[in-house]
């Protein structure tokens, strides 16, 4: 039976409702309004016609994303207001007070399509090797043999992957830690960066030796019962992509080290020098340190070259102001004020400048294409009895058909008919 409830009498107050009533009916009426002002992106068509119509805009601020903020009075420059509230609407921008910014999720795609994102994110990969693992299990246990294949396609697209992640997270490692040691002015925060950078490395090797025994003895029943010609290139791609990978983290791990010692070596260098200077400042270098003794021990050779410590700079520097001035100045402290000897030639004999001709004697295929138009042969036939002013050989008049059929394509009717030379087979072509 269903069920009865009883009438519900709502008595409704005579007064006016109070004013903290109207203000909680206000901010609901504007609420729903920006929520219907609100608008996301309904297809993929949708997606890449809105960011081809503000691309201009959009290449601008990723390009500038680490130099200043942008402003919305610039970016009114490039596009219509119009176009941009629907870009913020559409959650591509974010708007901050009289600034925008690309949205953080566009922002991460565009970086890891060009690779130059700067986060190492080993987690990742680390999931994609539970989801291999996943799909396996799946796989054994799946009799349907349409969803077992699924599952195969699917194993094979993140192994796939896991390689190509894998490379570009070490060389996006190796890109930050040469920021770190070339930019990076604090001694202390270089050094921790350093050693960040170098936990990242033993995670990624980890990774690697974990996706190695993955593709190997760990799941050895599913690559014996499931394995094919394509699932046997990418397992072999794969071992390729981590053995490049192991070779270029043994280099990352000595450039890390020889960082590590140089920063260490001049932070120490920095700090003695510091109290130094202090105890200079202060009168009592002489009385609290052997300084005296030291340099009358010392036998320092005056013209004796120092040990100098190589240092790549980075092209970010080289690309700014003060890195091509510096350039400037090397270049004009290695340019040499006398200038080489140039070689002069040897005369030209008199023979060598007469006149001299060259003769070829030209095939017209404009003048063959009229003479085809009022024949009655097909095009290979009619070539290959025509009368050429010079010795053409077989291979040639091959030639001239296709060029025949290419350039004037639209002239010819080309049938789906085919014949045979005993050398060659073509098409039947007639003219309209």
């Amino acid at each position: 039976m269903p069920l009865s409830l009883p009438p519900v009498v709502v008595a409704l107050p005579q007064a006016k409702p109070p004013l903290q009533c109207w203000g909680f009916l206000f901010n609901s009426i504007v609420c729903f309004t920006d929520l219907k002002k609100m608008s996301y992106i309904a297809s993929l068509k949708e997606l890449i016609n809105t960011l081809t119509q503000s691309k201009d805009l959009l290449v601008e601020m990723f390009e500038k994303r680490k130099s200043f903020l942008y402003k919305y009075d610039d970016a009114a420059e490039l596009l219509s207001e119009d176009k941009i509230e629907v870009l913020i609407s559409k959650h591509i921008l974010q708007r901050n007070g009289p600034y925008i910014e690309i949205d953080d999720q566009y922002q991460q795609f565009f970086e890891q399509m060009l690779e130059v994102n700067e986060e190492i994110n080993t987690s990742y990969i680390h999931e994609n090797i539970q989801q291999v693992k996943q799909h396996i299990n799946f796989y054994l246990q799946e009799k349907n043999e349409h969803r077992r294949y699924t599952y195969l396609k699917q194993i094979k697209a993140v192994l796939r992957k896991i390689g190509r992640i894998t490379l570009r997270n070490i060389i996006d490692l190796n890109r930050n830690i040469e920021n770190a040691f070339k930019t990076e002015p604090n001694y202390s925060i270089k050094i921790a960066r350093l050693e960040t950078f170098d936990e990242k490395r033993r995670a990624v090797y980890l990774l690697i030796e974990q996706t190695d025994r993955l593709a190997g003895d760990e799941e050895i029943t599913f690559f014996t019962t499931a394995l094919d010609e394509e699932l046997k290139q990418v397992v072999t791609q794969l071992r390729g992509q981590l053995t490049e990978s192991r070779h270029n983290l043994i280099e990352t791990q000595k450039q890390i080290i020889e960082y590590l010692n140089q920063v260490k070596h001049q932070s120490r260098i920095q700090e003695k020098i510091k109290q130094v200077k202090y105890l200079k400042d202060q009168f009592e270098l002489k009385a609290k340190t052997n300084i005296t003794r030291l340099l009358q021990q010392s036998n320092v050779v005056l013209f004796e070259s120092r040990p100098t410590y190589p240092l790549k700079l980075s092209l970010d520097y080289l690309q700014s102001d003060e890195g091509n001035e510096n350039i400037k100045k090397v270049a004009a402290k290695l340019q040499q004020h006398k200038r080489p000897a140039q070689l002069v030639a040897e005369s030209i004999a008199s023979k060598d400048m007469l006149p001299q001709t060259e003769e070829e004697i030209f095939i017209d295929l404009e003048e063959i294409k009229r003479g085809f138009a009022a024949s009655s042969h097909h095009l290979h036939n009619y070539i290959m009895q025509y009368k050429y002013p010079r010795e053409v050989s077989y291979e040639e008049k091959i030639t001239i058909f296709c060029q025949m059929v290419s350039m004037y394509e639209q002239e010819l009717n080309i049938k789906d008919i085919f014949q045979t030379d005993e050398q060659v087979e073509y098409a039947m072509v007639v003219a309209k």
